[in-house]
């Protein structure tokens, strides 16, 4: 039985995340690069607005701890692990096809973020909240369906957000501290790794005492580590591209041409034509930066702002940050390490291409991996803790927020230690649900973006401030 309705969960999820979501995602994203003017081209300017402090200006936290916040959740292992299995179903043109839905996808991060913020509202104890059930609910009198997309997501925090999060830093941890799975006790008959009970222990603990403390004690560790957790990352993806100084040229080329290749190449990839590279290349760009997906807008929308273009700006920068620079630089390293070693990748899957990548340095390159995937891992958890409880909010009031952080961190305890093979299905199909209700926001919306957009930032009012009232809930 059990087996039964996990083949029917992975052939819903498989049928979500193939042809139907890419048309549907990748589409939205061109849309909204028309119809703004081609907002990319703007990047500069956000990543310039998203340091500047607005502290006189409607919102709980400052821009860039919202950005940080955003980036959390997004800059996860799908930027490392993620990658490498785009790579090796679909070849190294996967790479270019991954890029450039994240160069689209801006234009859609920027979209969404614009309407959270246009329709966001006061609790009575003068917290700011938002997101796409507020606009949908809001802005397009679809009660109903910010319902269906709250739900998704609360249900997804469960599990892209904690449970399959956690899984990951434990297995890890295992395989760096106890490979052989030696360290083992008895536990309600079950035999559960020390290791992992551990790791389900302390991230529970450190989670809860960050998550209690709200939005602002969340974006202050987001704050820290995010910018640190990326660099650390960068730098090491870095030292490898300098080791493979002489192959970057040729894995730049390969890239290209295997992008738009019509015919499978030879070589030790499982498929590199042009439509197999656009499938997986695209799926994982679009995964990794969540663009459309409504999440980041979640707490953009608490974000101290004049206007809903100037944050949606600097919202917009996370999907040029985590697929144009991240997942670019984790592309160009797995491939030019498969063109300098490639008897060492030969049989290798998507999760172990990254790592055999980064043991090309010496001593320190194993190290500096499990960290960055850790610390990815732990900021996502962090991230969609508050995804989660806005959604809490938008269903239940705030009688539902403590019982929401108390299962949430429970999750986070148990998680190490269970089989999470159909919850990652699950998440996907979650993913996928609470996509559909906020593509629906956003291009049903999208005369509101244009006419925010000609108004603040084509008409230089980008300082000014939105005087428009913000309503209250009673919630």
């Amino acid at each position: 039985m059990f087996e039964l309705i996990a083949n029917i969960v992975n052939k819903f999820d498989e049928f979500l995340w193939g042809w139907f979501m890419i048309i549907l995602l990748l589409g939205t994203h061109i849309f909204l690069t028309i119809r703004t003017k081609f907002i990319q081209r703007k990047t500069f300017k956000a990543i310039k607005l998203s340091v500047t402090k607005d502290p006189d200006s409607t919102g709980d936290i400052s821009p860039f701890q919202a950005l940080a916040t955003a980036l959390a959740s997004t800059i996860g292992t799908g930027n490392i692990i993620g990658v490498g299995t785009a790579i090796a179903l679909g070849g190294p043109g996967a790479v270019l096809w991954c890029w450039l839905t994240g160069v689209f996808g801006i234009a859609t991060k920027y979209g969404e973020s614009l309407i959270a913020v246009k329709y966001r509202v006061r609790s009575k104890d003068g917290r700011t909240l938002g997101g796409a059930m507020y606009a949908l609910d809001r802005g397009l009198k679809l009660k109903w369906l910010g319902i269906l997309f709250a739900v998704f997501a609360l249900l997804a925090s469960f599990g892209i957000g904690s449970g399959v999060q956690v899984n990951a830093i434990s297995s890890i941890m295992q395989s760096t501290f106890d490979p052989n799975s030696g360290m083992m006790f008895t536990l309600f008959g079950k035999e559960i790794p020390v290791v992992a009970a551990i790791v389900g222990v302390i991230v529970a603990g450190v989670t809860a005492a960050v998550i209690f403390g709200g939005i602002k004690a969340i974006s202050r560790v987001c704050e820290l580590l995010v910018p640190a957790m990326a660099a650390f990352y960068v730098i090491g993806c870095i030292i490898v591209l300098v080791m493979n100084y002489q192959y970057i040229g040729a894995a730049i080329m390969l890239i290209i041409k295997s992008a738009f290749a019509p015919t499978a190449a030879a070589g030790g990839f499982i498929g590199s034509t042009i439509m197999i590279a656009a499938r997986y290349g695209i799926a994982r760009g679009l995964f990794s930066n969540e663009s459309g997906m409504g999440s980041a807008p979640i707490v953009a929308s608490a974000a101290q702002t004049r206007n809903s273009v100037r944050q949606a700006l600097i919202s917009s920068t996370g999907t040029f940050w985590d697929t144009v620079v991240v997942c670019l630089m984790t592309g160009l390293v797995l491939v030019s390490s498969m063109l300098k070693n490639p008897n060492s990748f030969i049989g290798a899957d998507g999760d172990r291409l990254t790592f055999t990548a980064f043991q090309q340095i010496p001593y320190v390159g194993t190290p500096i991996l499990v960290l960055g995937i850790i610390s990815f891992a732990y900021s996502t958890v962090l991230g969609w803790s508050y995804y989660g409880e806005r959604c809490v909010e938008y269903l239940f009031g705030t009688k539902g927020m403590i019982p929401y952080k108390l299962v949430f961190v429970f999750v986070l305890l148990v998680g190490p230690v269970i089989s999470l093979d159909i919850v990652w299905s699950l998440a996907d199909i979650f993913n996928a649900l609470m996509a559909i209700p906020n593509l629906v926001a956003v291009i049903l919306l999208s005369g509101v973006i244009v006419k925010e957009t000609n108004y603040y930032l084509y008409g230089n009012r980008l300082d000014e401030y939105d005087k428009s009232e913000v309503a209250t809930v009673d919630k």
